[in-house]
């Protein structure tokens, strides 16, 4: 069972992989809140979470998982690659620790499904790091829709697209990621169309290797039918030196658009609103996306309230995946 933890407590944070992101995000925006902090580090490599320990003044580095959860840590950060979730999720809610887990999920809905079930029967929190849902453009953009601001939905098109060549990243292995550009970015605009959609009725839509010669795709274009109205479109790739990332939302009586928050960019993010009768509204945020989801992630954890973002997301977001990729397989057949 998770430790509950009271007013006046932290969150002593443990992180399970210590690649890029951990580093350059997780590990610098910690620092920024004064009810977290990172006490250990776990790496099958014990110089890489030494190494990360001195930089940023971590107690704690370990190469042996078991003696990581035995630390003294109440949650966990699982940001190993894919293949590394299931095995991670799984033995750091038995120890009783709440958990953030990168995504996808894992390499399967079935190992998904009992990481979430695990998490359930140890009463251990769980959340999953879709960190564009928390930004706060992209929820005042629900608002609207919630609020009927822009009628009946019609559609949602979404583009996400990077220039990722293939390297010795584990993203290009599929054994250890899974699959490419669909699983590693789509499963973010496929947590987005559902955010602002709601239920998916239908997947459909084609995936490939364009431009790069690796084992995993690196283009991806879909459609999803939400139960309750409209449609959604999206395309990720990997493939990309420039491209217009954006989120447009279409309703019959207005419409949403969202610049600058897909990708690294330098300019703020805006959210631009047409609506009926109304005068063009523009808004920009500038801030930390991690920091969003951290702050988020840790208020649930401290109040021992359902997350955000839950294991339940997680899990139905790589069923839709997985039925999309089984679509395309069967077409190639």
């Amino acid at each position: 069972m998770a430790e509950q933890l009271h007013k006046g407590k932290k969150i002593k944070w443990g992180i399970a992989g210590c690649g890029r992101f951990a580093e350059h995000s997780f590990l610098p925006v910690t620092k920024l809140l004064r009810k977290s902090s990172v006490i250990s580090l776990y790496s099958r490599d014990i110089n890489r979470s030494k190494s990360l320990s001195q930089k940023f003044g971590v107690q704690n580095y370990f190469d042996n998982y078991d003696a990581f959860l035995d630390s003294d840590i109440n949650a966990v950060f699982v940001s190993s690659p894919n293949a590394h979730h299931y095995e991670q999720v799984i033995k750091a809610a038995r120890a009783g620790k709440n958990i953030l887990c990168e995504k996808p999920l894992a390499i399967s809905s079935m190992q998904a499904e009992e990481m979430v079930r695990v998490c359930k029967e140890n009463n251990v929190l769980f959340s999953v790091n879709y960190i564009y849902r928390f930004h706060p453009l992209i929820k005042k953009a629900k608002e609207l829709i919630l609020d009927q601001k822009l009628g009946k939905l019609v559609s949602i098109d979404i583009k996400f697209n990077i220039d990722f060549p293939p390297d010795n990243n584990f993203r290009f292995k599929k054994e250890l990621s899974g699959g490419g550009a669909l699983r590693d970015i789509g499963t973010h605009v496929l947590d987005l169309l559902i955010y602002f959609g709601g239920e998916v009725q239908n997947i459909d839509g084609y995936m490939g290797n364009l431009i790069y010669n690796s084992e995993i795709d690196d283009f991806a274009i879909g459609t999803v039918k939400f139960k309750k109205s409209g449609f959604g479109t999206f395309n990720v790739s990997y493939n990309n030196k420039k491209a217009f990332n954006r989120i447009e939302i279409l309703g019959h009586k207005g419409a949403i658009a969202i610049d600058n928050l897909i990708g690294k960019k330098m300019a703020a993010p805006k959210l631009t609103i047409l609506l009926e009768d109304e005068t063009r509204k523009s808004f920009r945020k500038r801030g930390n996306k991690m920091l969003y989801v951290l702050r988020s992630v840790q208020k649930s954890f401290l109040k021992n309230e359902t997350p955000f973002v839950t294991g339940e997301d997680g899990l139905n977001n790589l069923k839709l995946l997985e039925e999309l990729e089984r679509k395309c397989l069967q077409r190639k057949s």
